[in-house]
């Protein structure tokens, strides 16, 4: 892909079979895809790369995905990027609790394959994905 600078997207999720399905869903020449498999691992990544998009999950050992939402939306370098949490909580309130914390998207596991690329798509702006 020449002259179209592709999109950096870091998807953090302590799941190595997640972290793989959401890399292969995301799998194009437009995209520069990352992969995090903690919060503090992501906070690591954020030293050297400036996503476009980030995908979080919520349920992670030590600092999870609300509190590291928390966290990037605070930091006035990097609250701009957007944050889609992608997690198993998908009980009455918890999409209110997500988004409380900063998040800017959010869609439950499992994950609807059409869905994911539809709001990935939209998040950089890609038109149809």
């Amino acid at each position: 892909m020449t002259g179209v600078e592709r999109k950096r997207i870091l998807v953090v999720d302590d799941n190595a079979g997640n972290l793989k399905l959401f890399t292969l869903l995301l799998a194009s020449p437009r995209h520069d895809v990352r992969t995090a498999m903690s919060a503090e691992e992501a906070l690591e990544v954020l030293g050297s790369f400036q996503p476009d998009l980030m995908i979080l999950d919520v349920q992670m050992p030590h600092l999870d995905g609300l509190e590291l939402t928390r966290r990037l939306k605070a930091d006035p370098l990097r609250r701009a990027i957007p944050i889609l949490v992608v997690t198993a909580y998908a009980m009455k309130g918890d999409e209110d609790r997500v988004r409380a914390a900063g998040a800017d998207g959010y869609i439950s596991k499992p994950v609807d394959k059409k869905a994911f690329r539809q709001m990935v798509a939209e998040f950089l702006n890609e038109g149809d994905g």
